[in-house]
Protein backbone atom coordinates (compact mmCIF):
# COMPACT_ATOMS: atom_id res chain seq x y z
CA UNK A 1 0.00 0.00 0.00
CA UNK A 2 2.71 2.46 1.02
CA UNK A 3 4.76 1.52 -2.07
CA UNK A 4 1.85 2.24 -4.40
CA UNK A 5 1.16 5.60 -2.75
CA UNK A 6 4.86 6.49 -2.91
CA UNK A 7 5.09 5.69 -6.62
CA UNK A 8 1.90 7.61 -7.41
CA UNK A 9 3.12 10.64 -5.49
CA UNK A 10 6.57 10.50 -7.10
CA UNK A 11 5.06 10.47 -10.58
CA UNK A 12 2.65 13.29 -9.71
CA UNK A 13 5.48 15.27 -8.11
CA UNK A 14 7.70 15.06 -11.19
CA UNK A 15 4.79 15.79 -13.50
CA UNK A 16 3.79 18.82 -11.42
CA UNK A 17 7.33 20.18 -11.44
CA UNK A 18 7.65 20.16 -15.22
CA UNK A 19 4.10 21.43 -15.64
CA UNK A 20 4.56 24.40 -13.31
CA UNK A 21 8.05 25.17 -14.61
CA UNK A 22 6.57 25.74 -18.06
CA UNK A 23 4.77 28.76 -16.62
CA UNK A 24 7.99 30.35 -15.29
CA UNK A 25 9.75 32.92 -17.45
CA UNK A 26 13.40 33.86 -17.11
CA UNK A 27 16.41 31.79 -16.09
CA UNK A 28 16.78 33.31 -12.62
CA UNK A 29 13.08 32.85 -11.83
CA UNK A 30 13.22 29.25 -13.03
CA UNK A 31 16.26 28.58 -10.83
CA UNK A 32 14.49 30.02 -7.79
CA UNK A 33 11.38 27.98 -8.57
CA UNK A 34 13.46 24.80 -8.88
CA UNK A 35 15.14 25.35 -5.52
CA UNK A 36 11.85 26.11 -3.73
CA UNK A 37 10.06 23.18 -5.35
CA UNK A 38 12.92 20.81 -4.55
CA UNK A 39 12.97 21.84 -0.87
CA UNK A 40 9.20 21.54 -0.56
CA UNK A 41 9.31 18.07 -2.16
CA UNK A 42 12.03 16.96 0.24
CA UNK A 43 9.85 18.13 3.13
CA UNK A 44 6.80 16.23 1.85
CA UNK A 45 8.85 13.07 1.29
CA UNK A 46 10.14 13.42 4.84
CA UNK A 47 6.52 13.58 6.03
CA UNK A 48 5.83 10.39 4.08
CA UNK A 49 8.83 8.70 5.71
CA UNK A 50 7.59 9.66 9.16
CA UNK A 51 4.12 8.30 8.36
CA UNK A 52 5.65 5.02 7.18
CA UNK A 53 7.87 4.81 10.26
CA UNK A 54 4.98 5.43 12.67
CA UNK A 55 2.71 2.99 10.83
CA UNK A 56 5.39 0.27 10.87
CA UNK A 57 5.56 0.60 14.66
CA UNK A 58 1.81 -0.10 14.87
CA UNK A 59 1.17 3.35 16.37
CA UNK A 60 -0.55 4.85 13.34
CA UNK A 61 -3.53 6.10 15.32
CA UNK A 62 -1.80 6.90 18.60
CA UNK A 63 -0.81 10.42 19.60
CA UNK A 64 -1.00 13.65 17.68
CA UNK A 65 2.44 13.76 16.08
CA UNK A 66 1.26 11.90 13.00
CA UNK A 67 -1.43 14.55 12.41
CA UNK A 68 1.02 17.09 11.07
CA UNK A 69 2.83 14.64 8.79
CA UNK A 70 -0.38 13.16 7.42
CA UNK A 71 -1.93 16.56 6.91
CA UNK A 72 1.00 17.94 4.97
CA UNK A 73 1.47 14.83 2.86
CA UNK A 74 -2.20 14.35 1.97
CA UNK A 75 -2.61 18.04 1.15
CA UNK A 76 0.34 17.93 -1.26
CA UNK A 77 -0.76 14.56 -2.64
CA UNK A 78 -4.30 15.74 -3.42
CA UNK A 79 -3.09 18.93 -5.12
CA UNK A 80 -0.43 17.24 -7.24
CA UNK A 81 -2.61 14.31 -8.27
CA UNK A 82 -5.31 16.79 -9.34
CA UNK A 83 -2.80 18.88 -11.29
CA UNK A 84 -1.28 15.81 -12.96
CA UNK A 85 -4.73 14.51 -13.94
CA UNK A 86 -5.66 17.71 -15.78
CA UNK A 87 -2.24 17.94 -17.36
CA UNK A 88 -2.59 14.41 -18.68
CA UNK A 89 -5.90 15.42 -20.26
CA UNK A 90 -3.98 18.16 -22.06
CA UNK A 91 -1.03 15.93 -22.93
CA UNK A 92 -2.93 12.99 -24.42
CA UNK A 93 -3.86 14.93 -27.61
CA UNK A 94 -0.22 16.13 -27.77
CA UNK A 95 0.99 12.54 -27.67
CA UNK A 96 -1.37 11.47 -30.46
CA UNK A 97 -0.38 14.53 -32.49
CA UNK A 98 3.29 13.70 -31.96
CA UNK A 99 2.80 10.13 -33.17
CA UNK A 100 0.88 11.41 -36.17
CA UNK A 101 3.61 13.93 -37.02
CA UNK A 102 6.34 11.30 -36.68
CA UNK A 103 4.76 8.81 -39.06
CA UNK A 104 3.03 11.16 -41.50
CA UNK A 105 4.98 14.41 -41.74
CA UNK A 106 8.37 13.20 -40.55
CA UNK A 107 8.88 16.67 -39.12
CA UNK A 108 11.64 15.88 -36.63
CA UNK A 109 11.69 19.45 -35.36
CA UNK A 110 8.16 19.44 -33.95
CA UNK A 111 6.83 16.00 -33.16
CA UNK A 112 4.86 17.21 -30.17
CA UNK A 113 2.90 20.48 -30.10
CA UNK A 114 3.84 22.68 -27.17
CA UNK A 115 1.62 22.88 -24.11
CA UNK A 116 -0.87 25.71 -23.97
CA UNK A 117 -0.07 27.99 -21.07
CA UNK A 118 -3.72 28.86 -20.62
CA UNK A 119 -4.64 25.21 -20.03
CA UNK A 120 -1.70 24.73 -17.68
CA UNK A 121 -2.78 27.83 -15.75
CA UNK A 122 -6.32 26.45 -15.50
CA UNK A 123 -4.94 23.12 -14.21
CA UNK A 124 -2.95 25.04 -11.59
CA UNK A 125 -6.08 26.89 -10.47
CA UNK A 126 -8.09 23.67 -10.22
CA UNK A 127 -5.32 21.98 -8.22
CA UNK A 128 -5.33 24.92 -5.82
CA UNK A 129 -8.90 24.02 -4.78
CA UNK A 130 -8.04 20.72 -3.01
CA UNK A 131 -4.76 22.23 -1.76
CA UNK A 132 -6.36 25.15 0.06
CA UNK A 133 -9.46 23.12 0.92
CA UNK A 134 -7.45 20.43 2.68
CA UNK A 135 -5.16 22.99 4.26
CA UNK A 136 -8.28 24.60 5.75
CA UNK A 137 -9.53 21.19 6.81
CA UNK A 138 -6.40 20.34 8.81
CA UNK A 139 -6.14 23.76 10.44
CA UNK A 140 -9.75 24.89 10.98
CA UNK A 141 -12.19 22.31 9.64
CA UNK A 142 -11.40 19.56 12.14
CA UNK A 143 -12.83 21.67 14.96
CA UNK A 144 -15.61 23.36 12.99
CA UNK A 145 -18.40 21.89 15.11
CA UNK A 146 -21.85 22.14 13.56
CA UNK A 147 -25.27 21.40 15.03
CA UNK A 148 -27.66 19.44 12.84
CA UNK A 149 -31.22 19.75 14.17
CA UNK A 150 -34.16 17.60 13.11
CA UNK A 151 -37.52 16.37 14.36
CA UNK A 152 -38.60 12.75 13.97
CA UNK A 153 -42.30 11.85 14.17
CA UNK A 154 -43.66 8.65 15.71
CA UNK A 155 -47.20 7.37 16.09
CA UNK A 156 -46.21 5.11 18.98
CA UNK A 157 -44.14 7.61 20.97
CA UNK A 158 -45.50 7.84 24.54
CA UNK A 159 -47.19 11.21 25.00
CA UNK A 160 -45.01 12.09 27.98
CA UNK A 161 -41.99 12.03 25.66
CA UNK A 162 -43.49 14.31 23.02
CA UNK A 163 -40.77 16.91 22.38
CA UNK A 164 -38.07 14.83 24.07
CA UNK A 165 -34.68 16.23 23.05
CA UNK A 166 -31.80 13.90 22.23
CA UNK A 167 -28.28 15.12 21.51
CA UNK A 168 -25.99 12.63 19.76
CA UNK A 169 -22.24 12.72 19.33
CA UNK A 170 -20.07 9.96 17.93
CA UNK A 171 -16.48 9.04 17.13
CA UNK A 172 -14.62 11.25 19.57
CA UNK A 173 -11.24 9.67 18.71
CA UNK A 174 -9.51 11.45 21.57
CA UNK A 175 -6.06 10.33 20.41
CA UNK A 176 -6.29 12.71 17.45
CA UNK A 177 -7.08 15.88 19.42
CA UNK A 178 -4.44 18.54 19.91
CA UNK A 179 -6.39 21.32 21.64
CA UNK A 180 -8.47 21.07 24.82
CA UNK A 181 -9.68 24.61 24.27
CA UNK A 182 -11.14 23.82 20.85
CA UNK A 183 -12.74 20.59 22.05
CA UNK A 184 -14.29 22.54 24.92
CA UNK A 185 -16.03 24.79 22.38
CA UNK A 186 -17.82 21.69 21.13
CA UNK A 187 -18.80 20.72 24.68
CA UNK A 188 -20.21 24.20 25.25
CA UNK A 189 -22.30 23.82 22.09
CA UNK A 190 -23.66 20.50 23.38
CA UNK A 191 -24.62 21.99 26.73
CA UNK A 192 -26.25 25.01 25.08
CA UNK A 193 -28.81 22.62 23.53
CA UNK A 194 -30.07 21.64 27.02
CA UNK A 195 -30.66 18.01 26.09
CA UNK A 196 -32.91 15.61 27.93
CA UNK A 197 -30.38 12.88 27.13
CA UNK A 198 -26.99 12.80 25.42
CA UNK A 199 -25.98 9.70 23.48
CA UNK A 200 -22.42 8.85 22.48
CA UNK A 201 -22.22 6.15 19.82
CA UNK A 202 -18.70 4.82 20.13
CA UNK A 203 -15.01 5.19 19.26
CA UNK A 204 -13.87 7.10 22.31
CA UNK A 205 -10.21 6.50 21.39
CA UNK A 206 -8.11 5.54 18.39
CA UNK A 207 -6.11 2.60 19.69
CA UNK A 208 -5.24 3.13 23.36
CA UNK A 209 -7.46 3.76 26.38
CA UNK A 210 -4.98 6.30 27.74
CA UNK A 211 -5.74 8.68 24.87
CA UNK A 212 -8.85 9.94 26.64
CA UNK A 213 -7.02 10.79 29.88
CA UNK A 214 -6.16 14.44 29.02
CA UNK A 215 -9.80 15.04 28.03
CA UNK A 216 -11.70 13.30 30.82
CA UNK A 217 -12.25 16.60 32.63
CA UNK A 218 -13.49 18.17 29.38
CA UNK A 219 -16.10 15.53 28.55
CA UNK A 220 -17.12 15.31 32.20
CA UNK A 221 -18.65 18.75 31.75
CA UNK A 222 -21.38 17.47 29.40
CA UNK A 223 -24.79 17.89 31.03
CA UNK A 224 -28.17 16.25 30.34
CA UNK A 225 -31.33 15.96 32.41
CA UNK A 226 -31.68 12.18 32.15
CA UNK A 227 -28.04 11.24 31.71
CA UNK A 228 -25.32 10.55 29.18
CA UNK A 229 -25.36 7.11 27.60
CA UNK A 230 -22.57 5.50 25.59
CA UNK A 231 -21.52 2.39 23.69
CA UNK A 232 -18.23 1.04 22.39
CA UNK A 233 -17.00 1.45 18.81
CA UNK A 234 -14.59 -0.72 16.85
CA UNK A 235 -11.53 1.38 17.78
CA UNK A 236 -12.26 0.97 21.47
CA UNK A 237 -11.14 -2.68 21.20
CA UNK A 238 -7.83 -2.02 19.44
CA UNK A 239 -5.84 -1.52 22.65
CA UNK A 240 -6.48 -5.16 23.53
CA UNK A 241 -4.23 -6.33 20.70
CA UNK A 242 -1.15 -5.44 22.77
CA UNK A 243 -2.48 -6.84 26.06
CA UNK A 244 -1.83 -10.33 27.39
CA UNK A 245 -4.90 -12.51 27.78
CA UNK A 246 -4.49 -12.56 31.55
CA UNK A 247 -4.52 -8.75 31.67
CA UNK A 248 -7.62 -8.12 29.57
CA UNK A 249 -10.06 -7.96 32.47
CA UNK A 250 -7.99 -5.32 34.25
CA UNK A 251 -7.65 -3.43 30.95
CA UNK A 252 -11.43 -3.26 30.57
CA UNK A 253 -11.93 -2.37 34.23
CA UNK A 254 -9.63 0.63 33.85
CA UNK A 255 -11.17 1.64 30.53
CA UNK A 256 -14.72 1.41 31.86
CA UNK A 257 -13.70 3.49 34.87
CA UNK A 258 -12.79 6.33 32.52
CA UNK A 259 -16.38 6.37 31.24
CA UNK A 260 -17.63 6.59 34.81
CA UNK A 261 -15.27 9.48 35.57
CA UNK A 262 -16.76 11.35 32.60
CA UNK A 263 -20.29 10.61 33.78
CA UNK A 264 -21.01 8.32 30.80
CA UNK A 265 -23.33 5.36 31.43
CA UNK A 266 -21.74 2.66 29.24
CA UNK A 267 -24.23 0.15 27.82
CA UNK A 268 -22.54 -3.13 26.94
CA UNK A 269 -25.39 -5.17 25.47
CA UNK A 270 -27.85 -3.84 28.03
CA UNK A 271 -30.67 -1.36 28.43
CA UNK A 272 -31.85 1.50 30.62
CA UNK A 273 -35.30 2.90 31.31
CA UNK A 274 -36.32 6.56 31.43
CA UNK A 275 -39.69 7.19 33.08
CA UNK A 276 -42.06 10.15 32.78
CA UNK A 277 -45.57 10.21 34.18
CA UNK A 278 -45.83 6.45 34.00
CA UNK A 279 -44.57 6.30 30.39
CA UNK A 280 -41.33 4.53 29.45
CA UNK A 281 -38.52 5.23 27.00
CA UNK A 282 -36.06 2.35 26.62
CA UNK A 283 -32.42 3.11 25.87
CA UNK A 284 -30.64 0.06 24.45
CA UNK A 285 -26.91 -0.15 23.80
CA UNK A 286 -24.86 -2.84 22.09
CA UNK A 287 -21.16 -3.36 21.82
CA UNK A 288 -19.67 -2.95 18.36
CA UNK A 289 -21.00 -5.09 15.54
CA UNK A 290 -19.79 -4.37 12.02
CA UNK A 291 -20.31 -6.17 8.72
CA UNK A 292 -17.18 -7.67 7.16
CA UNK A 293 -14.27 -9.52 8.71
CA UNK A 294 -12.30 -6.50 9.90
CA UNK A 295 -14.57 -5.23 12.66
CA UNK A 296 -15.40 -6.70 16.08
CA UNK A 297 -18.74 -8.47 16.36
CA UNK A 298 -19.32 -8.24 20.09
CA UNK A 299 -22.78 -6.72 19.83
CA UNK A 300 -25.55 -8.99 21.14
CA UNK A 301 -28.93 -7.49 20.36
CA UNK A 302 -30.87 -10.34 21.97
CA UNK A 303 -29.00 -9.86 25.23
CA UNK A 304 -29.46 -6.09 25.12
CA UNK A 305 -33.22 -6.48 24.59
CA UNK A 306 -33.71 -9.20 27.20
CA UNK A 307 -35.63 -6.90 29.60
CA UNK A 308 -37.43 -4.89 26.91
CA UNK A 309 -41.11 -5.53 26.22
CA UNK A 310 -42.44 -5.90 22.70
CA UNK A 311 -44.38 -2.62 22.75
CA UNK A 312 -41.71 -0.49 24.46
CA UNK A 313 -40.49 2.52 22.49
CA UNK A 314 -36.77 1.86 21.89
CA UNK A 315 -33.77 3.97 21.02
CA UNK A 316 -30.77 1.80 20.12
CA UNK A 317 -27.16 2.96 20.27
CA UNK A 318 -25.06 0.93 17.83
CA UNK A 319 -21.78 2.28 16.52
CA UNK A 320 -21.66 0.73 13.06
CA UNK A 321 -24.62 1.46 10.72
CA UNK A 322 -24.19 -1.89 8.95
CA UNK A 323 -25.60 -3.45 12.13
CA UNK A 324 -28.95 -1.84 11.36
CA UNK A 325 -29.45 -3.64 8.07
CA UNK A 326 -27.83 -6.92 9.08
CA UNK A 327 -29.30 -7.39 12.58
CA UNK A 328 -31.72 -4.65 13.63
CA UNK A 329 -34.19 -4.66 10.74
CA UNK A 330 -34.63 -8.48 10.70
CA UNK A 331 -35.05 -8.65 14.49
CA UNK A 332 -38.43 -9.67 15.88
CA UNK A 333 -38.43 -6.65 18.21
CA UNK A 334 -39.08 -3.40 16.41
CA UNK A 335 -36.40 -0.82 17.19
CA UNK A 336 -37.92 2.60 16.62
CA UNK A 337 -34.73 4.65 16.34
CA UNK A 338 -31.13 3.53 15.91
CA UNK A 339 -28.28 5.99 16.35
CA UNK A 340 -24.92 5.21 14.73
CA UNK A 341 -21.68 6.83 13.61
CA UNK A 342 -18.51 5.15 12.33
CA UNK A 343 -18.39 6.46 8.75
CA UNK A 344 -17.22 10.05 9.56
CA UNK A 345 -18.66 10.95 6.15
CA UNK A 346 -15.05 10.04 5.24
CA UNK A 347 -14.28 13.54 6.62
CA UNK A 348 -14.38 14.78 3.02
CA UNK A 349 -17.23 15.63 0.71
CA UNK A 350 -20.15 17.90 -0.08
CA UNK A 351 -23.07 18.20 2.32
CA UNK A 352 -25.55 20.85 1.25
CA UNK A 353 -29.36 20.84 1.13
CA UNK A 354 -30.46 18.68 -1.78
CA UNK A 355 -27.04 17.21 -2.52
CA UNK A 356 -24.66 14.98 -0.62
CA UNK A 357 -21.50 13.34 -1.91
CA UNK A 358 -18.56 11.66 -0.27
CA UNK A 359 -16.25 8.73 -1.00
CA UNK A 360 -18.09 7.12 1.94
CA UNK A 361 -21.02 6.33 -0.36
CA UNK A 362 -18.86 3.89 -2.33
CA UNK A 363 -18.09 1.97 0.87
CA UNK A 364 -21.37 2.18 2.79
CA UNK A 365 -24.94 1.81 1.58
CA UNK A 366 -26.04 4.19 4.35
CA UNK A 367 -23.33 6.61 5.38
CA UNK A 368 -24.85 9.85 6.65
CA UNK A 369 -28.09 11.32 7.96
CA UNK A 370 -31.57 9.88 8.43
CA UNK A 371 -32.83 6.65 6.87
CA UNK A 372 -36.16 4.86 7.22
CA UNK A 373 -37.36 1.35 6.46
CA UNK A 374 -40.37 -0.59 7.79
CA UNK A 375 -41.26 2.27 10.17
CA UNK A 376 -37.81 1.99 11.72
CA UNK A 377 -35.36 4.85 11.52
CA UNK A 378 -31.57 5.10 11.50
CA UNK A 379 -29.54 8.26 12.00
CA UNK A 380 -25.81 8.29 11.16
CA UNK A 381 -23.77 11.03 12.80
CA UNK A 382 -20.64 12.30 11.00
CA UNK A 383 -18.56 12.20 14.17
CA UNK A 384 -17.20 14.65 16.71
CA UNK A 385 -13.51 13.94 16.12
CA UNK A 386 -11.29 12.84 13.26
CA UNK A 387 -9.02 9.93 12.39
CA UNK A 388 -6.15 9.25 9.95
CA UNK A 389 -6.66 12.35 7.80
CA UNK A 390 -6.19 15.01 10.49
CA UNK A 391 -8.90 17.30 9.24
CA UNK A 392 -12.34 17.67 7.74
CA UNK A 393 -13.38 19.16 4.42
CA UNK A 394 -17.09 19.67 3.85
CA UNK A 395 -18.01 16.95 6.34
CA UNK A 396 -17.64 19.08 9.47
CA UNK A 397 -17.71 17.50 12.96
CA UNK A 398 -21.32 17.03 13.98
CA UNK A 399 -23.49 17.50 17.04
CA UNK A 400 -26.93 16.10 16.30
CA UNK A 401 -30.03 17.52 17.98
CA UNK A 402 -33.06 15.22 17.58
CA UNK A 403 -36.51 16.07 18.90
CA UNK A 404 -38.94 13.18 19.18
CA UNK A 405 -42.51 14.12 18.25
CA UNK A 406 -45.72 12.22 18.88
CA UNK A 407 -48.21 12.38 16.01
Amino acid sequence: MFTVVFILYLIADIYTFFGLSSLINGASNRTLFTVVYFLSSVFVFYCFYKIWFIASSYKMFSGTQVNFYLGMFLTAFAAKITFAFFMIIQDLPRIFAGIYNFFIHRDRGSYFPSRRKALTTIATGIAAIPFFGMLYGVTKGKYKYTVNSLSINYKNLPKSFDGYKIVQISDIHAGSFDSKEKVMRGIDMINALEADAVFFTGDLVNSSKEEIDPYIDVFAQIKAKDGIFAVLGNHDYYGLYEVEESDKDSYWDDFFDKYKRMGFDLLNNESRTIKRNGDLLRIVGVENWGAGRWFPKEGDLDKALADVDADDFCVLLSHDPTHWEEKVLPHKKKIDLTLSGHTHGFQFGINIPGFKWSPAQYRYKRWIGLHEEHDQKLYINKGFGFLAFPGRVGMWPEITEIQLKAV
